[in-house]
């Protein structure tokens, strides 16, 4: 059993507020509010992951942008008021996006990115470090390539140690590279020093929970599935959808059917990786998408969730609402008593 990140068991993302977005003061004040962050926490859950685009609150220049500190500031002030405990998660930074359509690219090549990056945590830490009773930091949503390996481990100690100059002891998450596949955590350094936590994300099996998504280009748009196909049908969509690295599913049954031992599995090397170094593992993402039923949706998050349950990892489900994974949304309504109790 992996070590428990108390008070970070079950959570929610707030994407699409603060990041991946188009930003504008109307859509800030108005698409999350404090009544959203009391009806996450009546919904029995402790924390909320807050997704954050760098343009929020950081120029090209490397000058800051005080309005956009107010933003979060609000959030953490809305979440110690409501109970919750919420983590910073820095989604896109000068030079780098998960997202290659966002045109930012050169922050792990050049210095002058990776000096913004080391600097926006600094002020982060300077600012938000006295709540590390209720708040963690992520570094980096989704590093993408492999290659990126060496030079993320690097980059990521240095930001340590310039936020460990402000926040000494706060929690801070770091993922490691294929969109922090959990498969990619034993590639991560060892942790820098006890208050490291292991993040990883999970879509998997990606050909259902991203059925039909417009954003993959080899994608059918017009492709369903249910979660109970056979392992080879799941390679067979596999291969004529998704043209990236991925499971083959070479290891089950062929005419067998997803349960919770494909996420016993998936997860296997990395909690092992986390026990031996004496980390905490988190998934700072998890969820799928709207083209699903929901009724299949809440299928896929009953076999998960047991097996984070039974890891006691913490976990943030993907997302509160709109973005195509909205779990607030209107189309939940029928599940999302049954949806919540497994979160």
């Amino acid at each position: 059993m992996s070590r428990k990140l108390d008070g970070f068991m079950r959570g929610v993302n707030l994407g699409g507020w603060l990041s991946q977005c188009k930003p504008s003061k109307e859509h800030y004040d108005t698409f999350i509010t404090e009544e959203d962050i009391k009806t996450i926490k009546e919904w029995g859950l402790d924390h909320i992951r807050l997704p954050v685009d760098y343009e929020l609150v950081q120029e090209k220049d490397g000058s800051f942008n005080e309005s956009g500190f107010l933003y979060i500031q609000k959030t953490i002030d809305w979440c110690r008021r409501a109970g919750l405990n919420m983590i910073l998660d820095l989604h896109k930074t000068a030079g780098y996006s998960f997202y290659e359509g966002s045109g930012e690219k050169g922050f792990f090549e050049e210095e002058k990115y990776q000096e913004l990056f080391y600097s926006l945590w600094a002020e982060f830490a300077a600012r938000f470090g006295k709540h590390e009773d209720m708040l963690a930091f992520e570094l980096l949503n989704e590093v993408t390539k492999k290659e990126y390996s060496k030079e993320w481990n690097r980059i990521s100690r240095t930001c340590i140690e310039h936020i460990r100059k402000h926040a000494p002891t706060i929690r801070i998450l770091v993922g490691s590279y294929w969109n922090n596949h959990v498969m990619a955590v034993r590639d991560l350094d060892s942790p820098y020093d006890g208050n490291i936590i292991y993040n990883f994300h999970c879509y998997e099996p990606l050909i259902f929970t991203h059925q039909g998504a417009h954003w993959i280009s080899t994608m059918n748009r017009n492709f369903r599935m249910p979660l109970l196909a056979t392992w080879k049908e799941y390679a067979e969509y596999t291969a004529a959808n998704v043209d990236q690295e991925g499971d083959t599913f070479s290891r089950y049954d062929k005419d067998a059917v997803p349960d919770e031992s494909y996420f016993e599995n998936l997860f296997e090397d990395a909690i092992k990786v986390a026990q031996e170094r004496g980390v905490e593992l988190y998934c700072g993402e998890y969820g799928v998408i709207e083209n699903t039923s929901p009724e299949e949706a809440v299928k896929w998050y009953r076999l998960i969730n047991a097996v984070f349950g039974r890891h006691s990892i913490g976990r943030a489900a993907w997302t509160y609402k709109k973005m195509n994974f909205g779990i607030a949304d209107e189309r939940m309504d029928g599940v999302r008593e049954e949806l919540l109790k497994l979160l």
